[in-house]
């Protein structure tokens, strides 16, 4: 017999709630509840670009992340919306799925359609709330559809020039091959 204690309909709001706060936090550049969403020693990937993975880690890593978005010029008009959201757990752990879209809203409609992709998030319940420990931002190709003929593998995407990391303010950048950190 089984002695895991499963997630309770709190915890799935509790958890949703998070999912929330996360977006509105990046969508006004407030760093303190962006890090208040994360254990202290969280994780923020982003595999959207080619070679270019973003990695905020810890406190000053996920507030060079929210420093590196407002830097954007037309991130001020984006929305991070997260829906469909499948939650798996217990005993204080928990892995979420959701489905990503960004919109973008400078001027008169027609608005855009940003981005379309998937949250990867391992989660932990500490200090009585749910926090990312983890966070994937990962685009909607390669592995997710690998059941779909011709889109086995992703698509090429480069990080625009709008977009380029900037030494101090953007992702730590993974150590290449053959070098240390």
């Amino acid at each position: 017999m089984s002695t895991a204690v499963p997630l309770t309909v709190e915890d799935r709001f509790a958890i949703k709630d998070l999912l929330v706060r996360f977006a509105w936090a990046l969508d006004t550049a407030d760093a303190d509840a962006l890090v208040g969403c994360f254990t202290p020693d969280g994780v923020m990937i982003e595999e959207v670009f080619e070679g270019d993975p973003g990695v905020w880690e810890g406190e000053a890593g996920l507030r060079r992340l929210v420093t590196y978005y407002a830097a954007i010029p037309s991130f001020a008009g984006r929305q991070h919306y997260a829906a469909n959201t499948l939650v798996e757990g217990g005993d204080g752990q928990a892995r979420a799925k959701s489905f990503a879209l960004v919109t973008e809203s400078l001027s008169e409609a027609p608005h855009n359609v940003r981005f379309c992709g998937y949250y990867d998030d391992d989660l932990m319940f500490q200090g009585g709330q749910w926090l990312f420990a983890r966070r994937v931002l990962r685009v909607w190709d390669g592995e997710v559809l690998k059941r779909f003929p011709g889109y086995e593998s992703a698509t090429s995407r480069r990080r625009p020039p709008a977009m380029s990391l900037v030494p101090d303010i953007g992702p730590k950048q993974p150590p290449r091959s053959g070098h240390k950190d």
